[in-house]
């Protein structure tokens, strides 16, 4: 139950931040507004967040434990283009699946500086993520080999330039579309492994 009301809390602070920011503006808008909307003290907000940027930035940073879960559920006898590729594909389906709201937080991420900083951290998290389960998946020493950080690095690019194209297109093109092409430009170097 306490779990519950706590994510009850912090979809409110959520929500009352995305509706604000789309108003008024990333730099506008003040940590009081958005607990005041979400009718919630200061003093909350700081209990689930710890900072303005940690708001927005919360709507996406879920994506980075799917991701994982994603690719851990492949076949292992699946080439990795084909497990990066449904990889990225779960985040993106995420993405299309509140579209409205999922593009209006991008497009805030992307054009806003400090919060693209704060997108940009996180995933370097997911990269560690992904290449550790990488290094699992194939039998590689992720302290040695290569292969790992390098297959994560360019799945997360490859997410990242769907997630621009997506955002710019203002949700016109098919996130879907957009992933398999992406993924078949980098699918030969992803596959090389050794």
């Amino acid at each position: 139950m306490a779990q519950r009301k706590r994510q009850l809390v912090s979809n409110e602070l959520s929500e009352a931040a995305l509706q604000l920011l789309a108003l008024k503006g990333f730099d506008a808008v003040t940590i009081d507004e958005i607990a005041a909307t979400a009718g919630v003290s200061k003093r909350t907000f700081f209990r689930y967040f710890a900072s303005k940027e940690d708001v927005v930035v919360q709507f996406l940073a879920d994506m980075g434990t799917g991701m994982r879960a994603a690719l851990a559920s492949r076949p292992i006898e699946e080439q990795p283009s084909a497990s990066l590729q449904h990889t990225v594909w779960v985040a993106m389906a995420a993405c299309a699946d509140h579209s409205d709201r999922a593009l209006r937080v991008v497009q805030l991420i992307l054009r806003t500086p400090a919060l693209r900083a704060r997108f940009l951290e996180r995933q370097d998290q997911w990269r560690d993520d992904l290449a550790a389960e990488l290094a699992q998946r194939l039998g590689l020493d992720p302290d040695t080999d290569l292969y790992p950080q390098l297959a994560a690095g360019m799945a997360l690019t490859a997410f990242d330039a769907v997630l621009q194209r997506w955002s710019g297109s203002d949700g016109a093109e098919d996130p879907a579309e957009l992933t398999d092409r992406a993924f078949a430009t980098i699918a030969p170097a992803l596959d090389s492994v050794e």
